[in-house]
Protein backbone atom coordinates (compact mmCIF):
# COMPACT_ATOMS: atom_id res chain seq x y z
CA UNK A 1 0.00 0.00 0.00
CA UNK A 2 1.42 3.38 -1.02
CA UNK A 3 1.25 5.89 1.75
CA UNK A 4 0.93 9.54 0.74
CA UNK A 5 2.61 11.96 3.08
CA UNK A 6 0.90 15.08 4.29
CA UNK A 7 3.41 17.20 2.38
CA UNK A 8 2.67 15.35 -0.90
CA UNK A 9 -1.07 15.74 -0.39
CA UNK A 10 -0.74 19.46 0.33
CA UNK A 11 1.54 19.93 -2.67
CA UNK A 12 -0.88 18.15 -4.98
CA UNK A 13 -3.84 20.12 -3.61
CA UNK A 14 -2.02 23.44 -3.95
CA UNK A 15 -1.05 22.61 -7.54
CA UNK A 16 -4.60 21.64 -8.45
CA UNK A 17 -6.00 24.78 -6.85
CA UNK A 18 -3.49 26.91 -8.74
CA UNK A 19 -4.60 25.39 -12.06
CA UNK A 20 -8.29 25.79 -11.17
CA UNK A 21 -7.69 29.36 -10.03
CA UNK A 22 -5.86 30.26 -13.23
CA UNK A 23 -8.59 28.71 -15.39
CA UNK A 24 -11.30 30.48 -13.39
CA UNK A 25 -9.53 33.83 -13.53
CA UNK A 26 -9.04 33.48 -17.28
CA UNK A 27 -12.72 32.61 -17.80
CA UNK A 28 -13.81 35.50 -15.58
CA UNK A 29 -11.58 37.98 -17.39
CA UNK A 30 -12.81 36.82 -20.79
CA UNK A 31 -16.42 37.19 -19.66
CA UNK A 32 -16.06 40.60 -18.04
CA UNK A 33 -13.39 42.51 -19.92
CA UNK A 34 -15.41 44.50 -22.40
CA UNK A 35 -12.31 45.47 -24.39
CA UNK A 36 -11.72 41.76 -25.09
CA UNK A 37 -15.29 41.51 -26.38
CA UNK A 38 -14.72 44.12 -29.10
CA UNK A 39 -12.12 42.88 -31.57
CA UNK A 40 -9.80 45.34 -33.22
CA UNK A 41 -11.92 47.09 -35.76
CA UNK A 42 -15.63 46.57 -35.86
CA UNK A 43 -18.42 44.25 -34.78
CA UNK A 44 -20.86 44.00 -37.67
CA UNK A 45 -23.71 41.51 -37.44
CA UNK A 46 -27.38 40.96 -38.09
CA UNK A 47 -29.28 39.92 -34.97
CA UNK A 48 -33.00 39.10 -35.13
CA UNK A 49 -33.15 40.89 -38.46
CA UNK A 50 -31.53 44.10 -37.16
CA UNK A 51 -28.11 45.36 -38.21
CA UNK A 52 -25.78 45.91 -35.24
CA UNK A 53 -22.53 47.76 -35.83
CA UNK A 54 -20.07 48.56 -33.04
CA UNK A 55 -16.92 50.57 -33.58
CA UNK A 56 -14.39 51.32 -30.87
CA UNK A 57 -14.08 54.95 -29.81
CA UNK A 58 -17.30 56.84 -30.29
CA UNK A 59 -18.01 60.55 -30.31
CA UNK A 60 -21.41 60.84 -28.56
CA UNK A 61 -21.45 64.56 -29.14
CA UNK A 62 -18.24 65.07 -27.20
CA UNK A 63 -19.74 64.64 -23.75
CA UNK A 64 -18.42 61.11 -23.14
CA UNK A 65 -14.99 59.59 -23.02
CA UNK A 66 -13.60 59.03 -26.52
CA UNK A 67 -12.83 55.38 -25.68
CA UNK A 68 -16.53 54.44 -25.49
CA UNK A 69 -17.69 52.38 -28.45
CA UNK A 70 -20.25 53.69 -30.90
CA UNK A 71 -23.16 51.25 -31.03
CA UNK A 72 -25.57 51.48 -33.96
CA UNK A 73 -28.75 49.53 -34.61
CA UNK A 74 -29.97 49.84 -38.20
CA UNK A 75 -27.85 52.99 -38.48
CA UNK A 76 -29.34 54.73 -35.43
CA UNK A 77 -26.94 55.37 -32.56
CA UNK A 78 -27.69 53.63 -29.27
CA UNK A 79 -26.52 55.79 -26.38
CA UNK A 80 -24.32 53.60 -24.12
CA UNK A 81 -22.67 54.24 -20.79
CA UNK A 82 -20.05 52.35 -18.83
CA UNK A 83 -20.54 51.79 -15.10
CA UNK A 84 -17.75 52.00 -12.54
CA UNK A 85 -17.72 48.19 -12.23
CA UNK A 86 -17.04 47.81 -15.97
CA UNK A 87 -20.58 46.76 -16.90
CA UNK A 88 -22.58 48.53 -19.61
CA UNK A 89 -26.04 50.14 -19.74
CA UNK A 90 -27.94 51.83 -22.54
CA UNK A 91 -30.76 54.29 -22.87
CA UNK A 92 -32.99 51.35 -23.89
CA UNK A 93 -32.01 49.06 -20.98
CA UNK A 94 -31.11 51.65 -18.36
CA UNK A 95 -31.71 49.44 -15.32
CA UNK A 96 -30.13 46.24 -16.63
CA UNK A 97 -26.35 45.86 -16.87
CA UNK A 98 -24.42 43.90 -19.47
CA UNK A 99 -20.89 42.51 -19.54
CA UNK A 100 -20.13 43.59 -23.11
CA UNK A 101 -21.34 46.16 -25.64
CA UNK A 102 -22.49 43.38 -27.99
CA UNK A 103 -24.65 41.75 -25.31
CA UNK A 104 -26.06 45.21 -24.55
CA UNK A 105 -26.83 45.82 -28.24
CA UNK A 106 -28.55 42.45 -28.63
CA UNK A 107 -30.68 43.11 -25.54
CA UNK A 108 -31.65 46.50 -26.96
CA UNK A 109 -32.74 44.83 -30.21
CA UNK A 110 -34.95 42.43 -28.25
CA UNK A 111 -36.38 45.27 -26.16
CA UNK A 112 -37.08 47.49 -29.17
CA UNK A 113 -39.32 44.78 -30.68
CA UNK A 114 -38.95 46.28 -34.16
CA UNK A 115 -39.19 49.95 -33.12
CA UNK A 116 -36.60 52.36 -34.48
CA UNK A 117 -34.14 54.21 -32.28
CA UNK A 118 -35.01 57.86 -31.89
CA UNK A 119 -32.10 60.32 -31.62
CA UNK A 120 -31.52 61.73 -28.15
CA UNK A 121 -32.07 65.41 -28.94
CA UNK A 122 -30.04 67.92 -26.97
CA UNK A 123 -28.06 65.34 -25.02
Amino acid sequence: MNKITRRQALGTTAGALSVIGLAGATAYAAGTDSRAAIPAGTVDEVYLGRHIRITGGGHHGGHHSPDLPTVRIDGGELHVMRNADGSWISVVNHYETFATPISLARAAVRELQGATLVPMGGM
